[in-house]
């Protein structure tokens, strides 16, 4: 038995734009309620590179369900509100 955290999950072409929107949502509401790259990342526990690979547009960066709940926990919304992308 391996440990499944450290395999690579691959993204096929059709959730690319959903990961983008999700970063678009995380930076959204970062900005929305003043804070820095640098605060969100140490409230939620990751570094400001990785935050920012996840908020960049032009990067596929998969994250866990736990980080996704970490981050609306810091930003004071509910978990959904991240995943509720544009129709």
């Amino acid at each position: 038995m391996g440990d499944t955290m450290s395999r690579a999950i691959p993204i096929s072409y059709e959730n690319v734009e959903n990961y983008t929107e999700l970063g678009m949502n995380i930076a959204y509401f970062r900005k929305k309620k003043g804070l820095t790259q640098e605060q969100l990342a140490e409230k939620a526990g990751i570094s400001r590179s990785h935050l920012s690979s996840i908020e960049a547009p032009n990067i596929v960066k998969p994250m866990s369900i736990e980080l996704l709940f970490k981050i609306a926990r810091v930003l004071d919304i509910q978990p959904y509100m991240l995943l509720k992308f544009r129709e």
